[in-house]
């Protein structure tokens, strides 16, 4: 009796539906109800699914360097979403976290340092060859979706400029890790040979 009570009370404090959301809406940090098409909703939902692609990635790679960055990028993707679903116009009772210029100079240092290593490129490259590689451009793109979604907020609403940054170099990150684990597995870029012959 006493168990089932307990089962009760957590189902009750932990119950997954909250049926809130079934005309449409949701809620903000902060409490504003908006529709579930609202940009806010569409930039922390993208980043949602980015996380989720960079998730599966992550699983996937053998290098234990390279799964520590990802694992970290995901944190901050957190972080951005937090930001991004919270109401600009609200006090919250409780302070969130932010991304700083130090999670950006992370981003920028694993670029130098794999571009180090990697051959130079002189035209573009065509996403596959591996289907690691290809994942990490499926990442890239996603990303830059969500960065589209973010700066078109931002002319709408208040957002974090270093937000904004961070997003902008990951997809950069992204683009290279594509290129770096296709170095890792002796797999050579595809160049884009655009036909001008028709």
């Amino acid at each position: 009796m006493l168990f089932a009570k307990g089962l009760q009370k957590m189902e009750k404090e932990w119950k997954i539906y909250t049926k809130t959301g079934d005309k449409g809406e949701t809620s903000l940090i902060g409490g504003t109800r908006v529709p579930k098409y609202n940009d806010r909703i569409e930039a922390y939902g993208t980043l949602d699914e980015l996380n989720s692609f960079i998730g599966n990635l992550r699983d996937q790679l053998n290098d234990e360097h390279l799964r520590e960055v990802l694992l970290k990028i995901q944190e901050n993707l957190f972080t951005a979403e937090s930001l991004l679903a919270t109401d600009p116009d609200k006090k919250l009772s409780r302070p969130l976290p932010f991304l700083t210029e130090p999670d950006v100079l992370m981003l920028e240092q694993e670029i130098d340092t794999m571009n180090l290593h990697l051959p130079v490129i002189s035209s573009f490259i065509l996403p596959g060859g591996h289907p690691l590689v290809s994942l990490c451009h499926v990442c890239r793109t996603v990303c830059r979706r969500g960065e589209r979604i973010i700066v078109k907020l931002a002319v709408e609403t208040t957002v974090d400029e270093t937000l904004v940054k961070y997003i902008n170099r990951l997809s950069d990150y992204l683009f290279v890790l594509a290129r770096e684990i296709a170095f890792m597995n002796n797999i050579p870029d595809l160049p884009w040979k655009p036909d001008v012959s028709q």
